[in-house]
């Protein structure tokens, strides 16, 4: 024990760990210790300089820890019992709470009522409104919210031809097999719908579920600063889970991968993390939370995704790393893995880090700030055309020998075949209607790699200037030409 507490020294505060100098902030403490009951347990430890994380010990540690038991046996409702203990650490006495999460949650400090419930976000204790209450309370009684029924609905209310599209059948789906999804259930002797039910498939879904669809957006840079474009998604969720990754798709490059002889898309944004990290945002999201849609944002390094809701009661951001699930919507994530949207519950994160470790990129971040979870996903800032996804530099950046030819540089040099184009001429043609940035570092390489050159060669910032294909350039294109 001694040894761990030592370790838990040298960690700053968090979601799981508190620092206290003394007992003169009674308050404070019961807010601590009522936070880590709701949420996922922790160990606030007392008698450490919470800034310098040094051990300064207590005064009179025994009559300390009876005035501690105390404290919470008056302070907090229902009754708490966390394990507490005296350490000596470096001749200083320390008293070491453990909470652990409770099954008599929501615990609450006694003289604030019903305002008195709290969680834990990062290293700060909050006040819980009435959805996140809610939502403790069916944590602890097993409740599913979106496996709860809709009892005002019928059956008319679910879009049957969306449930038929999304699983590409020609028939309906009979009511047996609608309630073996959860989709329908019996409540008072006749068949309703479930909140699942409505948030995949409900023909009118916003009007009970206001927030249940998508914001995303496509930033210049590396802020909010600047945006380009920006689009709601507000179909089914299946639907929306492809609509999120065409728009990411829309803004990225792609190039194409000729290695085996047959063609096939790369892209410069590590697709297969994003779609994992997209699915798990619309399975995990809080639906029972007002206020606050699925955010994507796209930005020159790094791509956001952003859910409704707090990590469900009793877990850890380093849980999540480690494989362990709990689901919170059981409908739809039952729905997303009959669809093969998801592969095997639990699996999704450690299979992002592992990809993302063999792609070479920054480990993805998991963070939880205000009342959203936030998965961040990095790629290198300066990105090349379409080889993130496979591992392997572009044919403009590794060489034409390669055998792996970016899709724009082959456009760009079956432009100038015939002809020589100014950097504005091929912007238009490839859809723009001025030069971009993506465009500016793809002639520089080109020109680096002796695919094109200038036609004013001594004078590279001239007006006049164009560029034109090189015997390289056309070695290239022809190379390019026999692989398709």
């Amino acid at each position: 024990m001694i040894s761990k507490i030592k370790r838990l020294l040298k960690a700053p505060e968090g979601k799981t760990l508190e620092f206290k100098l003394d007992l003169s902030s009674r308050k404070n403490i019961l807010k601590t210790l009522v936070a880590f009951a709701n949420s996922a347990g922790g160990k606030l430890i007392i008698g450490v300089e919470d800034r310098t994380n040094q051990p300064i010990g207590i005064d009179n540690p025994l009559d300390q820890e009876e005035r501690l038991c105390s404290i919470i046996s008056d302070g907090i409702e229902p009754r708490l019992v966390p394990n507490i203990e005296l350490i000596s650490i470096e001749d200083k006495t320390l008293l070491v709470v453990e909470v652990f999460p409770s099954n008599s949650r929501p615990h609450k400090i006694a003289s604030e009522g019903d305002q008195g419930v709290y969680f834990r976000l990062g290293s700060t204790n909050r006040r819980a409104d009435k959805d996140l209450i809610d939502e403790i309370k069916r944590s602890v009684e097993g409740v599913v919210f979106d496996e709860l029924p809709k009892i005002q609905l019928s059956i008319n209310d679910i879009d049957l031809d969306a449930v038929k599209s999304a699983f590409n059948r020609k028939s309906i789906f009979s009511e047996q097999q609608l309630i073996s999804l959860k989709l329908l259930t019996e409540e008072q002797g006749r068949l309703v719908p479930t909140n699942g039910a409505v948030l995949l498939f409900g023909r009118h879904r916003e009007h009970h579920f206001p927030d249940a669809w998508v914001q995303c957006a496509r930033f210049k840079g590396k802020t909010k600063a600047d945006i380009l474009d920006h689009i709601e998604v507000h179909d089914h969720l299946p639907l929306a889970v492809e609509k999120m990754m065409e728009f990411l798709q829309k803004h990225a490059m792609r190039g194409s991968d000729f290695t085996n002889l047959k063609r096939k898309d790369t892209w410069d944004i590590p697709v297969t993390i994003l779609r994992e990290a997209i699915v798990n945002a619309v399975v995990h999201a809080d639906y029972s939370q007002k206020g606050t849609p699925i955010r994507l944002a796209f930005y020159s390094n790094r791509i956001e995704i952003e859910n409704p809701g707090l990590l469900l009661p009793g877990l850890t951001i380093d849980d999540l790393k480690q494989g362990v699930s709990k689901i919170r919507n059981r409908v739809i994530a039952r729905v997303f893995r009959e669809l093969n949207l998801i592969e095997q519950w639990g699996s999704g994160l450690p299979r992002i880090f592992s990809e993302a470790k063999k792609l070479g990129l920054k480990l993805p971040e998991l963070l939880e700030i205000g009342m959203q979870v936030r998965f961040v996903v990095y790629f290198n800032d300066t990105r090349s055309m379409g080889r993130v996804e496979s591992g392997v530099e572009s044919g403009v950046e590794s060489g034409v020998e390669s055998g792996v030819e970016s899709e724009m540089a082959a456009k760009i040099l079956e432009y100038l075949r015939p002809g020589n184009y100014s950097k504005k001429e091929l912007a238009q043609k490839l859809g723009r209607t001025k030069p971009h940035r993506h465009l500016d570092e793809l002639m520089s390489r080109m020109l680096k790699k002796g695919l094109v050159k200038y036609t004013i060669p001594d004078k590279p910032n001239s007006r006049l200037q164009k560029y034109q294909i090189t015997e390289k350039g056309k070695s290239a294109l022809k190379k390019n030409d026999t692989r398709h």
